[in-house]
């Protein structure tokens, strides 16, 4: 007797105006393992799986669950047909507790209370089921993003969800956030629930799913099993094309220094230091990587580069001080010394999410004179600018008038990249530079940095992915509780002695065990959230 898949999809089409996002998809995931949905970004993957949740509708299709077809108009029929989602941006309310998040939409009546107590009761359940421990009265604010995200699972749990789909779920983590989810995933398998893992990294779709479908285009391409793939193939069915999986570079010539930072200090509004006196310099033709666990100082770092931070101490560019404080110490005056800035959050401080995708390509520029026409702005010239980066940086769609908040979150940070790197910058400030990027579009990006390297230019790189600060930098500053505990070239040291620095523990200390390390990488992920 053959077991029915938990979710099948038949021949789901789904069109916004010209776009085809979903063309004839159909897909089988069966029961009690977890299932991989890769693909570029655009490639209609989220939209497929909004119209599983009821966000969206689709024009032309079938859902069955568990055998039996299903109409799915809304989330609240989608959550009653046992399906939770947890999205790429959490869907949460930042001044609600925890326990009120979990309850919110699942009320038991008008009054709260008995609610709560349930809650309160299950989430203890829960916790000791999955492992998924968390504060039940602590302001959602108040917590770092991977205990969010358990939040979000335990919102789908507490819903009595048997199918689970995370979108882009690693995509804010810090690396040991990542592999505690994947051990949460891995235990919720062994419960027998089924998880839809949308995700852009290859090496989580292979350590984790036991499937997984590719995407192209708004059209399913394959579906496999991941034993019988490799990255390579999997990044060629994703593209059509075969991709690097390295990054190609010579050897870097550093010429004079471009950035030098003395003693910078920095205090947050609550009056607590974030930096405590870094040091380090970048030359031209090189890239320095900043590598450390968020919340470390890396943010403050850029912030006070960028010039919407204060601090005290030295920063020169090219010899010449730049203001730390004060009315001059803005974004603008940083653009005029030619530093350029593409911040850790594209749709907080990179992105104006309701203007056009054209307006935000000005963003911050719009004073240039290429962009003036007499008194007035040329928005016929800007929206020409626009369309060239998009096909340049391969922006899907490429519509500069569409809406920044109606792009995915990688094509959003295409539109940035573009912005930033093609003014030809002296320093090139870059944080987490392909977070929720396809494999294709970091490809991309990474030459594109190495580039501007060749240029003669000198590039600040921050990233938590190791992988990435390994391979793009010519020296690596890790960085620990708002110091810089030691610097190290990439032929030089490994994942390890880099995962110690970042844990606060220096060549001369005692290796602690594997454990401790680990919990301290994942304490000093959530010590700015007070968790």
């Amino acid at each position: 007797m053959s077991t029915a898949p938990a979710i099948e999809l038949k021949g789901i089409s789904k069109a916004f105006g010209p776009v085809q996002a979903n063309k004839d998809i159909s897909i089988r995931v069966m029961p009690g393992t977890i299932h991989g949905i890769i693909g570029e970004n655009g490639a209609g993957k989220s939209t497929l799986m909004s119209i599983l949740y009821g966000f969206y509708k689709a024009d032309r299709g079938e859902i069955f669950i568990k055998g039996q077809k299903t109409q799915i108009p809304d989330s609240q029929a989608a959550i009653a047909a046992g399906i939770g989602m947890v999205f790429q941006h959490f869907k949460l309310v930042e001044n609600f507790t925890v326990l009120e998040n979990i309850i919110l939409g699942a009320e038991d009546g008008r009054l709260l209370t008995p609610s709560i107590t349930k809650a309160r009761r299950e989430l203890v359940q829960l916790a000791e089921d999955y492992g998924l421990n968390v504060e039940p009265d602590a302001l959602i604010q108040d917590i770092g993003v991977g205990m969010q995200q358990r939040v979000e699972i335990l919102k789908a749990l507490y819903r009595q969800a048997d199918i689970l789909i995370l979108d882009e779920p690693t995509g804010v983590l810090t690396p040991a956030e990542a592999d505690q989810l994947f051990r949460i995933l891995g235990r919720l398998r062994e419960e027998g629930k089924t998880i839809i893992l949308i995700t852009h990294k290859l090496r989580e779709i292979m350590d984790t799913t036991d499937t997984v479908s590719v995407m192209r285009r708004g059209e399913m391409t394959a579906t496999v099993k991941t034993s019988e793939t490799s990255p390579a193939e999997l990044a060629e069915l994703m593209v059509g094309r075969k991709v690097l999986l390295r990054v190609d570079k010579t050897p870097a010539t550093p010429g004079d220094v471009i950035l030098d930072v003395k003693n910078l200090r920095v205090r947050d509004d609550k009056g607590v230091e974030r930096l405590k006196g870094i040091d380090l310099q970048v030359r031209a033709g090189e890239v320095l990587g900043i590598a450390g666990v968020a919340g470390n100082g890396q943010s403050e770092l850029l912030e006070v580069l960028g010039g919407y931070a204060d601090g005290t101490g030295t920063i020169t560019v090219n010899g010449q001080p730049l203001d730390l404080t004060g009315k001059l110490s803005d974004g603008r005056s940083r653009r005029a010394r030619g530093i350029a800035h593409v911040p850790e959050d594209r749709q907080r401080e990179g992105l104006i999410m309701d203007f056009a995708a054209w307006e935000n390509v000005a963003f911050g520029y719009h004073h240039d004179a290429a962009y003036q026409s007499g008194a007035l702005m040329n928005n016929a010239a800007i929206r020409e600018d626009t369309a060239a980066k998009m096909e340049r940086f391969d922006v899907r769609p490429p519509d500069p008038k569409l809406a920044a908040k109606n792009f995915s979150g990688g094509n959003q940070q295409k539109i940035v990249l573009a912005r930033e790197i093609e003014r030809d910058p002296e320093l090139l400030l870059i944080g987490q530079p392909t977070r929720g990027v396809d494999i294709g579009a970091i490809e991309f990006i990474h030459q594109q940095v190495i580039a501007l390297r060749d240029k003669g230019k000198a590039v600040l790189l921050v990233s938590v992915e190791l992988d990435e600060i390994m391979a793009l930098s010519d020296r690596i500053a890790v960085m620990f509780d708002g110091h810089v505990m030691g610097e190290r070239l990439p032929s030089e040291t490994d994942e390890r002695e880099l995962g110690l620095l970042m844990a606060g523990i220096t060549d001369t200390d005692q290796p602690p065990p594997v454990e401790e390390i680990e919990a301290n990488l994942a304490h000093a992920g959530t010590a700015d959230k007070g968790v």
